[in-house]
């Protein structure tokens, strides 16, 4: 088992990781009956999208030898009707700027980013608008 999640009322979530024992907590967003007071769970699905990109870049960056540290993303969640639904996940990802990467580096970084697991699971009609800053 991955996880437990309990509903606790007034439209809010725990998630206890079964490994770790960490726990998350949801709020449903104020424009969907609720009070935004916590990460929603569209919000969750859009940050991990961002965070397992740093993650499998992390891994190729472990592979190859290039410094990621302090690389950073802003996670923009946009939503749609009819059915509700995320329909665009806008990621800029920030690399620092005193690190100068060579095309090679840049190319390697991208591809990981751009295959992670979270990427591959969302669906097709969701719109992955990822930007790459590099300085």
């Amino acid at each position: 088992m991955t996880s437990q999640v309990i509903y606790l009322g007034e439209l809010r979530t725990s998630a206890t990781h079964i490994q770790s024992e960490s726990k998350i907590e949801t709020d449903a967003p104020i424009d969907n009956q609720g009070k935004g007071a916590r990460f929603s769970p569209t919000d969750l699905v859009a940050t991990a999208l961002a965070s397992c990109m740093l993650t499998i870049m992390g891994i190729a960056a472990n592979t190859h030898h290039i410094d990621i540290n302090d690389t950073n993303c802003s996670v923009e969640k946009i939503m749609e009707t009819a059915p509700r639904r995320i329909g665009k996940i806008k990621i800029q990802v920030h690399f620092p700027k005193h690190i100068k990467y060579s095309d090679k580096e840049k190319m390697i970084l991208e591809k990981a980013a751009l295959t992670c697991p979270v990427m591959e699971s969302l669906h097709p009609d969701c719109i992955k608008d990822i930007q790459f800053l590099w300085s």
